[in-house]
């Protein structure tokens, strides 16, 4: 199963608070009282996040965090990328990564591609649409098997 951590999920949740007061500088506290998270954590995204130009930062009593580009500017990818790596769902799929098996494998091009998929996919989703919460949540199958990705509100 694809599945990102608790700590990217958390980000995202950074973000879009970031994202829907975009006029005003934010602490590490604000942000943590503001979505239920514990100040250390909110702390460890922002420094994570900050490193990767997602958001900048404001030293002083007045200082806090704000987002470094518009929420239409930052992917999900961008937000994926920062927090757990390049994504990749095989070994081989990583830009950087060589198989011992390389010169035998046949399907490793194929994981490539959807490697690249993913990203793709990833990438057309912004924070702004991340932050949308009525937002309309696409449907599919897998394997002739319709997936459910959330429950209708009553």
């Amino acid at each position: 199963m694809l599945r990102m951590s608790r700590l990217t999920d958390y980000g995202t949740v950074v973000l879009a608070h970031l994202a829907s007061h975009q006029d005003s500088i934010a602490s590490a506290a604000d942000v943590a009282a503001a979505t239920g998270l514990g100040v250390p954590t909110v702390s460890k995204i922002f420094k994570t996040l900050g490193k990767a130009g997602l958001v900048t930062s404001t030293r002083g009593s007045h200082g806090g965090y704000r987002l470094a580009r518009s929420p239409r500017d930052i992917s999900a990818a961008d937000v994926i990328s920062a927090l757990e790596g390049p994504v990749s769902i095989t070994d081989c799929s990583a830009s950087d990564r060589h198989c011992d098996f390389e010169a035998h494998c046949h399907v490793g091009s194929a994981w490539q591609r959807i490697n690249i998929a993913i990203r793709r996919a990833l990438a057309d989703i912004s924070l702004l649409d991340l932050q949308r919460s009525n937002s309309r949540i696409p449907t599919f199958t897998f394997a002739g098997m319709p997936i459910i990705t959330a429950k209708k509100a009553p």
